[in-house]
């Protein structure tokens, strides 16, 4: 299987559920093996292994065994991020649990939702995809109580479930499943994780929906899952690491090598494997974002140096100039001068 990853959004979101619980943020990040800094980009992703150590840690700092099952009643789920807008500005219910399997990798992509009719209920349905996914119902548990949360938020009242399924014993009873799903009919080892409800309600419409901020937020997304089925290369995972390190300040071999958890040596090999060296992939993120900055009229070469990490612009003008045999200003003045 594939490295399966929860985006770092998602990620501080169980944080903040186990700080309203009594966690302490920064020993669960020690824990976890997870310096604060790492989290400040809500476009990053995290191992589906490190969420799973979270969860595990969470719930026994904060002695709520059913930590995951509180995650829709402790966080506000437009918070969710990207796809919770997607989501919330469908005309109906069915086109945003529609969106919701089209786009769920942006969240996780451990794990699958599926949406199907049958008998006239509606089933919502999660799947395992991941082998890193050591404590499932974690998982299970909170994206299920997320959804009914986000489900009755989105049609602005209740949304009466006939039944919510789990393919696991289970490990305690059942009234705390049944208060926060608001059903009697709790069904552990069965044939499927998921809910049920019935189809009267599958097309009631989304308050507050509004058609132009959908296709806004709808174009984002496709944009973000596109990005995610790119090329996932070693290269690639340490060219993400130069850009997010680009930020006023030349990225470092050792500063990459430690947010990648690699050794020096093990990444200059695993490059060289690849046909690049850390100074090539360096020089050519340098030299496209170059060459996108210069057409921005406002940014001076002062700026552009210090945006690529450069601490002088005479040293970025030599390089751009070794680049492409010409000046950032002669540039400027005709940019098609290079290819």
């Amino acid at each position: 299987m594939k490295n399966n990853s929860l985006s770092v959004a998602s990620f501080n979101l169980i944080l903040y559920a186990a700080q309203q619980k009594g966690a302490d943020f920064n020993t669960l990040c020690e824990k976890v093996g997870l310096s604060p800094e790492m989290l400040q980009d809500p476009d990053a992703r995290l191992p589906i292994k490190k969420v799973q150590i979270l969860w595990k840690e969470a719930v026994e700092m904060t002695g709520d065994k059913h930590l995951a099952l509180h995650l829709g009643e402790s966080i506000n789920t437009i918070a969710v991020g990207i796809l919770a807008y997607v989501m919330m500005h469908c005309p109906t219910l069915d086109k945003a649990l529609e969106k919701l399997c089209q786009y769920q990798d942006i969240v996780c992509d451990g794990s699958k939702t599926s949406v199907f009719i049958q008998d006239g209920l509606v089933y919502v349905t999660l799947s395992q995809l991941s082998d890193e996914m050591l404590y499932p119902h974690y998982a299970f548990e909170s994206e299920l109580s997320i959804y009914h949360a986000a489900m009755k938020g989105m049609i602005g009242k209740d949304l009466p479930l006939k039944s919510v399924h789990f393919n696991y014993p289970t490990y305690s009873d059942s009234s705390e499943y049944q208060r926060v799903f608001q059903t009697q009919e709790v069904i552990f080892e069965s044939n499927f994780t998921g809910m049920v409800f019935e189809k009267k309600y599958f097309h009631l419409p989304i308050i507050n929906a509004n058609s132009s901020l959908f296709h806004l937020f709808d174009k984002h997304a496709r944009s973000i899952l596109d990005g995610l089925k790119q090329d996932n290369s070693f290269k690639e995972k340490v060219k993400k690491e130069i850009l997010d390190g680009l930020k006023g300040e030349e990225p470092s071999l050792f500063n990459v090598s430690r947010s990648l958890g690699i050794g020096l040596r093990s990444l200059q090999m695993k490059l060289k494997e690849e046909g690049v060296t850390f100074q090539q992939l360096l020089d050519e993120i340098r030299k496209n974002l170059a060459l996108q900055h210069l057409q921005e009229s406002h940014l001076s070469t002062t700026d552009i140096a210090y945006l690529l990490g450069y601490s002088e612009p005479s040293v970025f003008s030599r390089s751009f100039k070794k680049w492409t045999g010409h000046t950032p200003n002669v540039y400027r003045k005709n940019p098609k001068m290079v290819a």
